[in-house]
């Protein structure tokens, strides 16, 4: 039986009051970051690859079903707003299509030639990344779709939450991510859905600084897309020119960014 299909350590939940529930679901989630920080090197090794890729104009995909391909479809979309990036560096595709996004779609992630079908409306690129993510390890749409890929000659790698499964056997660079058994037995959006969480933020993260869209520790090419940001904007214009608040403001409002503010400062400063 895999890991993530195994009971509970946790028994007659119904009979626990609301402060025993809680309390032990953290207990578990606990776990989940000791859990990551055993696959750092995995994780390395696959980021070390995409950066370079990226570099030559590749892309990266996340596919994935249900809560994984949700995920995949979650960070892929934050990258745009944080790092100033254009939508189609990071994209995340899910079983079933966007629908899937809110509804389950019956039977999506049975088939495995649909995903590469998906990838494929993108087009292809050679420096492209496929990271297939999949708790189980046994998604049929996300091995199919890797398999695609690792065939056609892109960078394939996986998150997936047992050990030894098809999907990872199945791509150049695994991630097991073992978090053990679910609190509820085989709810994966719990522990496993967290610990692809975390990963996709670290894999995400490392790639945009190593590709120069994080200066000192700020997000210098983010979105101006409400007034939260435009505020933190000026802030950091502040801090890295001595501006006060309203030159600092009319400059970022003048050139549309952290990074080109305060690069138009310094040139004539």
């Amino acid at each position: 039986m895999n890991t993530t299909e195994s009971p509970s350590l946790y028994d007659n939940l119904e009979q626990m009051d609301i402060h025993s529930l809680l309390q032990n679901i953290n207990e578990e989630d606990k776990k989940v970051a000791f859990a990551v920080e055993d696959q750092l090197e995995s994780i390395a090794k696959l980021v070390v690859e995409i950066v370079p890729r990226m570099k030559k104009g590749g892309r990266l995909f996340y596919i994935g079903a249900g809560t994984s391909g949700r995920l995949g479809i979650l960070d892929a979309s934050e990258c745009p707003p944080t790092y100033g990036v254009p939508h189609d560096w990071v994209l995340g595709i899910i079983a079933g299509g966007d629908q899937a996004i809110r509804k389950a779609v019956e039977n999506a992630e049975d088939n495995p030639d649909q995903a590469w079908k998906d990838i494929n409306e993108f087009g292809v690129n050679i420096n492209d990344t496929i990271i297939g993510i999949a708790a189980s390890g046994t998604t049929p749409y996300v091995i199919g779709g890797v398999k695609a890929a690792d065939h056609a000659g892109l960078l394939t790698g996986c998150i997936t939450c047992n050990l030894n499964t098809p999907l990872a056997a199945a791509v150049k660079y695994p991630i097991q991510v073992i978090v053990g058994p679910e609190f509820v037995t085989g709810s994966t959006r719990m522990k496993a859905g967290t610990a692809q969480k975390l990963v996709l933020n670290m894999i995400s993260t490392t790639v945009m600084i190593k590709l120069g869209r994080v200066k000192g520790n700020k997000m210098v090419d983010m979105q101006l897309s409400n007034k939260k940001l435009v505020e933190r904007g000026i802030r950091m214009i502040m801090e890295s020119t001595g501006l006060n608040e309203d030159r600092s403001k009319e400059m970022l409002l003048k050139h549309g960014s952290v990074r080109a503010a305060v690069e138009a400062y310094y040139q004539k400063n």
